[in-house]
């Protein structure tokens, strides 16, 4: 351990001043310098959206006054590269150690060709996680420099190469990893906030937080709104948590299926933003577990059991991601890319802007645009409708919640729409379709939520508030609803949607059957990366070919809303409230299903009416892509029984396949402490 040494901090999403791995070291062996460097350029076509620069940026704030209170400043820093700013840094205040916590992030195109070339290096074709590649350039650099360099796990509980099954292959189950990870003997140990820091000696610029471009003046009218029901920072994400243990969590199983009110944790952007400790959370949450379990006490032991299941979906979206970084554009399994997806633009459009004329889809569009969140349960039942009914490419959808969403969670989006695709093992089967109408009775039984966002159907007899097309002309007119003037029809009749399904699902599996027989082997590369197609051809958004979506919205005022903005406080729920059923069977929804977070953990409070400039990417070139013509994304996915063949292939990652070769890679990059 060097001693009396000066360090630079360099905070990425672990912006909090307790449990920080990189912060602790750096305050044992010296004085250091926080370093905050936004980089717009690097972070390439996932720039955040409107509302999740919002909170970075109040993050920041916070934790510049927890540090100064402390005795050292956050610097932030404006910068055209990371390497270049972090080398100012150390040659401003003589550091000879650079530390900080792990990422984990997915592969920027942008990026790709500058990385080329250490692909070649290393020997490993594809594409990795960019953070890893990123990260390592960045630390070769410096060590070639003479500056020491130390890496942490600030953010998850397992690393994702911790995590094998006895062969040495990456699971793509959640419950098979899962139960691994539960059984892995290993201690998470917290660390200690520092109760006092020593600033590095020298000058280094400090950017004004304005300066840094995380919010223009137009989005600062309709960003305000949003500080009335959030409130960003470590120390607030504390006391958020210490609410959820005293006060939900024992609960947490039955409150947690309810669409309207505060019904789930609140914690997911704490938990991006690196602002709670995920160990944290875990310790407590267990040890609530076993005192329930002692206790006999059968409720709160469900639901520490369901809240520790959300925590480990966190975890296996990092986990999947970095073993399979191809996943934010391409299925995990291959079937899919040979689907016929529709790419419809006005289906889109309808979609974004709560016109599919299916209210609860509506609904949960509408709050999505008005405040930057959506309980998880309405982001299945959204995503599932534009999947299966719609057969838009889920890879559009995706890129919109990134751009919308608050606790906008790459990883953790890929996992919910790639679940919800079938691309999944043990994800959703392709030819399953929920009925928004039953979605609706099922977790807004009195349809008070659909009245909240859909003013138009405000007086709508509870009967009826789910499928108002069968309404009768009288109950339509005493409610003042006129469908295709005030209210949209259906944009697609159920049944038609299932034919056309079907029979997408079997110009699917006719593809799929040519390209195997094609295939020289009579077989087809399953999960890992499946790309045999252009690059140009992607149905994937793009950042320079945005289109505006804040002109297509119409959202309507909460004039009706009988409270004005929601408070935080959380509904009671009812006991004998319905669960979900499949609407093709019947059956009690998957398990998996009724955990599944889209972004972690989320919550559906916040009903602050705001405005944004958010703009969704859609292909403006489409000349190629004929709504009359198959279109195939280069994702690719398949239904659930062809799984189990395919997971045995040997081209999945094997010890002298492609997942040791990233294995190894990680290793070679002096990751792993």
């Amino acid at each position: 351990m060097e001693k009396n040494c000066t360090s630079i901090v360099w905070f990425r999403r672990d912006l909090r001043i307790e449990d920080n791995p990189a912060l602790a070291a750096a305050a044992r062996d010296g004085k250091l310098l926080p370093v905050f460097i936004w980089c717009p350029k690097e972070e390439g076509q996932y720039y955040p959206g409107r509302v999740s620069r919002w909170w970075l940026k109040q993050s920041l704030i916070h934790l510049q006054h927890s540090l100064k209170s402390l005795g050292a400043e956050l610097v932030l820093i404006k910068a055209e590269s990371t390497l270049s700013a972090l080398l100012d840094c150390i040659s401003a205040v003589g550091a000879t150690k650079v530390v900080y916590n792990h990422l984990y992030g997915m592969f920027l195109p942008s990026l790709m060709s500058f990385f080329a070339n250490y692909y070649i290096l290393c020997g490993v074709s594809g594409n990795h996680p960019i953070s890893l590649v990123r990260d390592h350039s960045i630390k070769q650099k410096l060590v070639e420099l003479g500056i020491n360099v130390q890496s942490y796990n600030g953010e998850l509980l397992f690393e994702p190469w911790e995590v094998y099954d006895d062969n040495e292959r990456a699971f793509t189950t959640f419950k098979a990893y899962w139960d691994k990870s539960l059984n892995m003997e290993r201690e998470h140990v917290a660390h200690l906030p520092p109760w006092r820091l020593v600033p590095a000696e020298g000058k280094v610029e400090n950017t004004p937080i304005e300066a840094l471009g995380l919010e223009n003046e137009s989005e600062k009218s309709s960003n305000a709104l949003l500080g009335r029901g959030w409130s960003p920072g470590w120390s607030n994400a504390d006391k958020a948590f210490t609410e959820l243990i005293q006060h939900h969590l024992l609960n947490y199983s039955k409150d947690r299926l309810r669409v309207g009110g505060n019904s789930t944790s609140l914690l997911s952007p704490y938990l991006h933003f690196g602002e709670l400790s995920v160990r944290k959370v875990f310790q407590c949450v267990r040890m609530k577990q076993v005192v329930w379990k002692n206790e006999q006490n059968s409720v709160g032991e469900e639901s520490a059991t369901l809240f520790l299941k959300s925590v480990g979906l966190r975890e296996y979206s990092r986990y999947i991601c970095f073993n399979f970084p191809f996943t934010h554009e391409r299925s995990l399994l291959s079937s899919l890319k040979h689907f016929p997806w529709d790419v419809n633009q006005a289906h889109f459009k309808a979609w974004r802007q709560g016109r599919t004329g299916y209210p609860l889809v509506d609904a949960g569009m509408r709050e999505l645009w008005a405040t930057g969140w959506i309980h998880n349960r309405i982001r299945v039942i959204v995503s599932s409708f534009f999947v299966k009914f719609l057969r838009l490419p889920w890879q559009w959808g995706m890129k919109y919640f990134w751009d919308t969403l608050l606790d906008a969670d790459l990883e953790s989006d890929i996992i919910g729409w790639q679940y919800i695709s079938g691309s999944l093992p043990d994800g959703h089967e392709l030819e399953r379709m929920d009925s928004p109408q039953i979605q609706g009775f099922n977790f807004d039984p009195e349809g008070e939520y659909v009245r909240q966002w859909l003013p138009e159907l405000a007086r709508m007899p509870t009967e009826w508030i789910h499928h108002p097309w069968d309404a009768p002309l009288t109950v339509l007119k005493s409610a003042g609803v006129d469908l295709g003037i005030n209210y949209p029809k259906p944009i697609i009749d159920i049944d038609l949607a299932r034919d056309r399904l079907t029979e997408a699902i079997a110009i699917m599996r006719q593809n799929e059957a040519t390209s195997n027989a094609a295939n020289t082997n009579g077989t087809d590369e399953v999960v890992f990366d499946n790309a045999d197609t252009n690059e140009e051809n992607l149905a994937v958004v793009k950042k320079n070919t945005l289109c505006s979506s804040s002109r297509d919205q119409r959202v309507p005022s909460m004039q009706n809303s009988k409270n004005g903005i929601q408070n935080k406080k959380r509904l009671k729920l009812r006991e004998d409230d319905r669960l979900l059923k499949d609407c093709k069977n019947g059956d009690e929804v998957s398990k998996m299903d009724d955990d599944l977070c889209s972004t972690a953990e989320s919550s559906s409070t916040k009903k602050q009416m705001t405005n944004s400039r958010n703009s969704v990417c859609v292909p403006q070139n489409c000349s190629s892509m004929s709504s009359d013509a198959p279109y195939q994304v280069c994702g690719s996915s398949d239904v659930k029984y062809r799984w189990q063949e395919e997971i045995g292939t040997e081209e999945m990652s094997s010890k002298n396949g492609k997942m040791e070769q990233l294995k190894n890679l990680f290793l070679v990059l002096s990751f792993c402490k």
